[in-house]
């Protein structure tokens, strides 16, 4: 296929692999943000023709598995509400909550329906005006801009039944807080590329600059995760804290002002609750005060906390780089996709879901 095939070359991946052990000297550890990322490096072995002194470690870039579990509660409390139709991404129907998923509810008889896009679920307020339709907006800033267009949709259409629960978080507050982690032991960064599409870059810059960590913007297939892990290896080498761009051919450094515009119209950045990570300051969007009667949380009194994380769930540590799935004493026994304790097992950008589905069998102790 054009445009994909040709980032999946094995001979230019081998080529990149080699390039990569003649720059190392040293060890060096990597984080890649993004969870499709991650994906593609256990799926296609891309770590494993690294030199041993070159670690990649999975960050929290999954926004499924960030999503707090009380908003999860929320969202199951909402479908079970009579006159309430809840709709969500296929990923977020069988995340645990502290009590159930909702797939749980919807077969309690819940009204939860899976959706491929918000306009989606304002078309279904609008030909359902008897009905409140809520949508679980979860997402980095990559998926913000459509939900602002939902909003801003509903109002041109005068829809009083239609809202958001919103769960938006931000990349760059996530990156401070891991290099400010006490157990850190990142070195370099491999950006999301998706992300920077729509925010650009530079917000990176700072970054660098504060914590002397390199950091490098890359795709999502084999060749471009190579091209990016190079860049950012030769930055390490030469001691240059700067940012790099290994995916020019979809990311520029202002993105794309249109979608940051009608991010800023509808949205303002607050303090958000991580899952198995807790509260970093300025890392989520939440609606602006005259878009507040779009605001499910507000308008129904659900989310508000206390709810609990499966005390077996490393899925904190697995998010920070601080351990790997397999690491987790529950990993592939009492935590699988079929009976998930943690958000990381059964998204389709959940680290553990990745080392589940590509190397069960490699990581399980022998004998098993």
């Amino acid at each position: 296929m054009k445009y994909v095939d040709e980032y999946r070359d094995a001979e230019k991946v081998r080529l990149l692999a080699r390039a990569i052990a003649a720059e190392v000297t040293r060890p060096w550890t990597l984080m890649e943000i993004c969870g499709g990322q991650t994906h593609s490096i256990v799926k296609f072995g891309l770590d494993e023709l690294l030199p041993s002194t070159l670690t990649l470690v999975h960050g929290p870039g999954c926004p499924v598995c960030v999503t707090p579990i009380e908003l999860i509660d929320a969202a199951v409390e909402l479908a079970a509400r009579p006159g309430i139709t809840l709709c969500s991404f296929g990923d977020m129907l069988r995340v645990p909550g502290s009590g159930a998923d909702l797939l749980t509810a919807r077969a309690r008889g819940g009204d939860v329906r899976m959706v491929y896009s918000p306009l989606d679920a304002v078309e279904l307020a609008s030909r359902n005006p008897g009905r409140h339709v809520v949508f679980f907006a979860v997402g980095f800033e990559t998926t913000a801009p459509a939900n602002a267009l939902a909003v801003l949709h509903a109002r041109k259409l005068g829809l009083s039944n239609f809202s958001l629960l919103v769960s938006h978080v931000l990349v760059p507050p996530a990156i401070a807080a891991i290099l400010s982690s006490p157990d850190n032991r990142v070195q370099g960064f491999l950006a999301a590329g998706h992300v920077c599409t729509v925010m650009g870059m530079s917000e990176y810059g700072p970054l660098a600059d504060r914590f002397k960590v390199p950091m490098v913007v890359t795709g999502f297939e084999p060749v471009d995760i190579l091209s990016g892990v190079l860049a950012c290896v030769r930055l390490l080498e030469a001691g240059r804290a700067e940012v790099g761009n290994a995916y020019a051919r979809a990311v520029h450094a202002e993105g794309n002002l249109r979608a940051q515009a009608v991010i800023r119209e509808v949205f303002e950045v607050c303090d958000r609750n991580w899952r198995g990570i807790g509260c970093i300051p300025s890392s989520g969007y939440a609606l602006r005060p005259e878009f507040r009667t779009f605001d499910a949380a507000t308008r129904f009194g659900v989310g508000g906390g206390g709810s609990r994380e499966s005390s077996e769930c490393i899925s904190g540590l697995i998010m920070r780089g601080a351990k790997k799935p397999h690491e987790c004493p529950a990993f592939g026994s009492r935590c699988t996709p079929e009976h998930p304790l943690g958000a990381p097992m059964v998204s389709t950008e959940g680290a553990c879901s990745a080392y589940y589905r590509y190397r069960l069998r490699a990581s399980a102790p022998t004998g098993t």
